[in-house]
């Protein structure tokens, strides 16, 4: 990374290296091990059920108190009129989209998605890993508590859009190892997907897959999941920063992405949609910096598909800020998602914080 930022990047580009967070070794062989037969969930007996069941949207958002009030009234007038000024950094103060509103100005939804009158909140790791992310630190039941907790802070603030509590499972971890294949990446157990499916479902809340490719292309890894995207209540994302060519090791060499080959995943997961008769998805796209994807602006939403480009990294707040900024609010797909490090933010931002951001996050993952 330090040879990138020596090729003359925009101050932009370094600030959001400085966030960067980078994927752990992948976990062992023990997990490789794991039988499927031990599977919690017959995913390929509900990816067979019919097209009217399935097209149920079987999540539920946390309801907000009687008592919450309307997302301004949290905030005093200086706090209201600073606030573009806080993540501009020398850019346009001026706020682009009302406070609260998550569409990004110029943009529409045309699905029935749940972030068309729900924001998401989703605790973001894997189950082998307690230091890639929040989702290993807990068991499944402790987890769904806290993330309930912290789902219902954000009903409350903005009770007009109350949100859906989600699991990011990374599926495939990159490594740094090549493994037998050379793809340096590692599939993340079936039985280990299909509880957290389980609870998932249990919970009415969402389960998102992660990919972070490794050497391996998006769409060999997001065909690898389509079982699992066959049920209403899953969705994807895409870890962009970890996509490595020959030559390059993940976590190492930061990786990138074409958003052609982007489109091409979520044009793949609309059809998904349509054929099975699902309910619409969401796809969220990982970005830290500026030159992890090229050809962003082709990438898109579709009839039922909602598009959430995600600031990821953590560090310092007022740089995370100045990242969202740039990657979110100057360059608009449909929706902005931020990303909160509960253990590596100087400091962790608040929900209030969160949603001071232009446009208001639509989706909020915490690693």
């Amino acid at each position: 990374m330090k040879k990138i930022i020596k090729t003359g990047a925009s101050l932009a580009v370094i600030s959001a290296l400085l966030l960067a967070g980078c994927s752990q070794e992948a976990t062992t062989q023990d997990q490789e091990s794991k039988s499927k037969e031990q599977s919690e969930v017959s995913s390929d007996e509900q990816a067979a059920s019919s097209p009217e069941s399935a097209a149920e949207a079987n999540y539920q958002a946390i309801k907000p108190s009687e008592a919450a009030g309307p997302l301004e009234s949290h905030y005093t007038e200086t706090q209201l009129a600073e606030m573009p000024t806080t993540e501009a950094h020398g850019d346009d103060t001026k706020r682009s989209v009302p406070l609260g509103q998550t569409l990004e100005k110029g943009t529409e939804d045309e699905t029935e998605g749940p972030l068309q009158k729900n924001r998401i909140v989703s605790y973001y790791g894997h189950p082998d890993s307690t230091s890639m992310g929040i989702l290993g630190e807990y068991s499944p039941e402790e987890l769904m508590e806290k993330l309930k907790d912290q789902t219902k802070a954000y009903s409350e603030l903005d009770p007009e859009r109350p949100a859906i509590p989600a699991i990011e499972l990374i599926a495939t971890v990159a490594q740094r190892n090549p493994g037998e294949d050379g793809l340096y990446m590692h599939a993340t157990a079936d039985e280990d997907i299909e509880r957290y499916a389980k609870l998932a479902e249990e919970n009415n809340a969402l389960l998102i897959l992660d990919v972070q490719l490794g050497r391996d292309n998006i769409m060999n890894q997001v065909k690898s999941l389509e079982k699992y995207l066959k049920l209403p209540y899953v969705h994807l994302a895409i870890d962009t920063e970890f996509h490595v060519k020959e030559g390059q090791i993940p976590g190492e060499d930061l990786g990138h992405v074409d958003g052609e080959n982007v489109q091409e995943a979520i044009d793949y997961v609309s059809n998904l949609a349509s054929e099975n008769g699902l309910p619409d998805k969401v796809v969220i796209v990982h970005q830290f910096a500026d030159i992890i994807i090229n050809n962003k602006e082709v990438i898109h939403p579709t009839d039922n598909v909602e598009v959430v480009l995600n600031n990821d990294g953590h560090g310092i707040a007022a740089l995370k800020r100045s990242g969202y900024h740039q990657l979110v609010h100057n360059q608009p797909i449909q929706y902005g998602g931020f990303k909160v490090f509960y253990q590596k933010d100087e400091p962790v931002m608040t929900p209030e914080e969160v949603l001071e951001l232009d446009p208001a996050p639509a989706f909020v993952n915490y690693q």
